[in-house]
């Protein structure tokens, strides 16, 4: 039996067995959808155009502070107001792709997606910016969840951990090569080209959905054969909205700290917004019957070592590598390209131990727990060689950029796939939710709680209120005095560089732990 628009699928544990509307009984399929791998290369490829969008703003910082007079909280807005967004929205989007199709939401995402994009790369305000980088953070948010419930659908059991590692793969390739893009394309072209450069690659991802992708739902909860949707069938909106809230609440907190005074009026009133409004989410997902985030899950010791580590990991490799960029143009003064090129070897590693399959031969014998421990730790070791030896020129920088790919390299794939792992296989989209939802948040928390220990460094250094480095560079009357601001913002960097290396580094540990004592319960 193929797999066609008109197939019901069961979630990933069972993405081998398929069942037909009229069919009494279902056909299992040994070695899943004959043109999986194929298809992995489809949704990887709009995986990747989300992913890319993540750090590829990064490198057009300077453009966008000289040519929309950006200060450094828009540059964070305009960073995480696609993360954020996309984080609230990823339980729902899981949720919706389960019950109406996961094919349909794949290239729904792709077109809103490409239509923010548009917006963004004309926009000519840090206003329309911002806006528009939450509006692809929507189609963002559908992109996150479809590819991996899809890639669950379509490969046997036996196949799925290989298929998760070349998927993280792509996340941790995404991630790393955004500003090697992005200098490559500010080195031609206006920052407005970042953008635009989505349309073409969302265009042929479209046409290739449509093509190649078979439609996949969850079993309806009133049994195999579709009907209107119930009331549990539907998407939490509610608990999206809070979610989307208090996550914005905290960050916007956090950003304010350094500039307005962490117990003024500006970041104590957001913050409380922040815990309240996250306690009254934890509420209302232990109370309905059917929530997109169930609170029981947290009781797996699998389901919270993982999610920790992945909040942790993403935490430090996203906010550092938001200030390490700026570093490298603003003190270093390297182009955008030149910037980008030399992030690449973190990339670069990835790629090679990823798609040679040494990282999964590592973490097959290492196991779980320990693969998640070690590769953090290694992470941590990288972000401290930034820390520490930047100041003595780039090689400090090379060895920091290799070691935090190494360890996300073997790390990722591994926490991915116990998150999956942890999640009923009918709950596919949600669980492809989960696992994008603490990496979102976990990268724009890091951006926000780095910046602002590199603000708060900053400013003390030179003895003002909180200012751009670009803005305090342009006011220094001598030398000397951009001497000082430059070594002022390397010593904030430092600061911001360490406390990412920690909290990867507890991460790893957190991590490395739960998941050893639930595999020894497992075993008892």
């Amino acid at each position: 039996m193929s797999y066609g628009e008109n197939r019901r699928c069961t979630a990933y544990k069972n993405s081998s067995t398929v069942y037909s509307m009229t069919a009494p009984a279902p056909v299992t399929v040994s070695q899943g959808h004959p043109q999986r791998w194929l298809i992995l290369g489809v949704i990887c490829l709009a995986q990747l155009t989300v992913l890319l969008d993540n750090t590829i703003l990064n490198v057009a910082i300077p453009s966008l502070t000289s040519e929309l007079g950006a200060a450094t909280a828009d540059i964070q807005w305009m960073i995480n107001a696609y993360s954020l967004v996309q984080s609230g929205l990823l339980l729902t989007a899981g949720s919706a792709a389960d019950r109406y199709g996961r094919k349909k939401m794949l290239a729904a995402g792709l077109v809103l997606f490409g239509v923010g994009s548009l917006v963004a790369g004309l926009a000519d305000s840090t206003a329309q910016l911002i806006a528009a980088r939450a509006g692809m953070g929507v189609g963002g948010a559908l992109l996150m969840t479809t590819t991996l419930a899809v890639a669950m659908q379509i490969f046997a059991p036996e196949e799925q951990p290989r298929a998760i590692g070349i998927w993280a793969a792509v996340n941790s390739l995404g991630f790393a090569t955004g500003p090697l893009l992005g200098g490559f394309m500010l080195n031609h072209f206006w920052w407005g080209a970042i953008f635009l450069i989505n349309l073409p690659v969302a265009a042929l991802a479209l046409v290739a959905v449509v093509v190649l992708v078979p439609e996949s739902k969850a079993v309806s909860s009133r049994g195999a054969t579709p009907g209107p949707p119930g009331r549990g069938d539907r998407p939490d909106l509610l608990g999206a909205l809070l979610s989307t809230i208090g996550m914005a609440s905290l960050v916007f907190a956090i950003i304010s700290g350094p500039e307005h005074g962490w117990t003024s009026g500006r970041v104590l009133v957001p913050a409380a917004v922040a815990v309240g409004v996250l306690a009254g989410f934890a509420w209302w997902e232990s109370r309905i019957p059917h929530p997109m985030l169930d609170m029981h899950f947290f009781r797996d010791r699998r389901f919270t070592g993982a999610v920790a580590g992945a909040v942790l990991i993403t935490f430090g490799m996203g906010g550092s590598l938001f200030l390490l960029t700026q570093h490298m143009q603003f003190v270093l003064g390297y182009g955008p390209l030149e910037a980008g090129l030399r992030t690449a070897p973190l990339a670069l590693m990835i790629v090679a131990l990823n798609f040679t399959g040494l990282s999964a031969k590592w973490s097959a014998r290492l196991g779980t727990p320990l693969s998640i421990g070690l590769g953090m730790a290694v992470m941590a070791a990288g972000l401290f060689s930034i820390a520490t030896l930047t100041d003595h020129g780039y090689p400090g920088t090379l060895l920091g950029l290799v070691l935090i790919g190494a360890g996300a390299a073997v790390a990722s794939p591994a926490m991915a796939h116990a998150i999956m792992s942890a999640i009923p296989p009918e709950k596919a989209g949600v669980g492809a939710g989960i696992n994008g939802t603490v990496a979102e948040f976990g990268q724009g928390l890091g951006v926000a709680v780095l910046g602002a220990v590199l603000n708060a460094r900053f400013a003390a250094g030179i003895s003002v209120a909180a200012v751009s480095l670009p803005g305090a560079l342009g006011e220094a009357g001598s030398a000397s005095e951009r001497a000082r601001i430059t070594d002022a913002f390397a010593s904030g960097l430092e600061s911001s560089q360490m406390v990412g290396a920690v909290a990867v580094l507890l991460g790893g540990v957190v991590a490395a732990v739960l998941l050893r004592r639930a595999e020894r319960e497992a075993v008892a």
